[in-house]
């Protein structure tokens, strides 16, 4: 049975708010939903919509612990991101000042991947999702024929209202 609907929100914590806003604001291009900063902790919380049901967390603290990432430690691995084009948002990052590893297939799914890093080093995920990918395609060949449709409508239409004018 199962009890949980889908992920609400992820939060992390972060060593430079600014940095880290202009990161997944200006740069991943996520909206803001409210930024509060709370005196009782001396920390500011940002609230992101990743998506129409996501959101992500932003907490900065004053001096928070690395995360250990070499060697891993329990918890926390990874975001993972889909996107339907990988090569077409590396190539943004990139324009972005975002460097990002090499892209390449994973050896259980067959779908491509690629890694990056936010200001403080945590591991983010591109993940080019195949069911994305498919139904960016479709749309795509939709617009095509769609586009090709409307060219030889308007043919048609010349032709009709050449004749007509005799």
């Amino acid at each position: 049975m199962k009890l949980l609907d889908e992920i609400h929100h992820i939060a992390i914590i972060v060593s430079d708010y600014e940095a880290s806003k202009d990161f997944y604001v200006n740069k991943l291009g996520f909206e803001v939903i409210r930024e509060n900063y709370r005196g009782a902790k001396d920390d500011w919380k940002l609230d992101l919509r990743v998506n129409a049901n996501t959101q992500l967390e932003i907490f900065a603290t004053k001096n928070p612990p690395k995360r250990p990432s070499y060697p891993e430690a329990c918890g926390l691995r990874h975001l993972a991101f889909s996107v339907k084009d990988i090569e077409k948002t590396v190539m943004e990052l990139k324009a972005l000042g975002v460097e990002c590893e090499p892209i390449r297939v994973d050896e259980f799914t067959d779908e491509k991947m690629t890694f990056f890093f936010d200001p403080d080093g945590l591991p983010l995920e591109l993940h080019e999702d195949k069911v994305l990918q498919d139904n960016f395609e479709k749309n795509l060949e939709d617009t095509q024929l769609t586009q090709e449709s409307m060219h030889t409508f308007s043919k048609i239409a010349r032709s009709i209202r050449r004749f007509l004018e005799g």
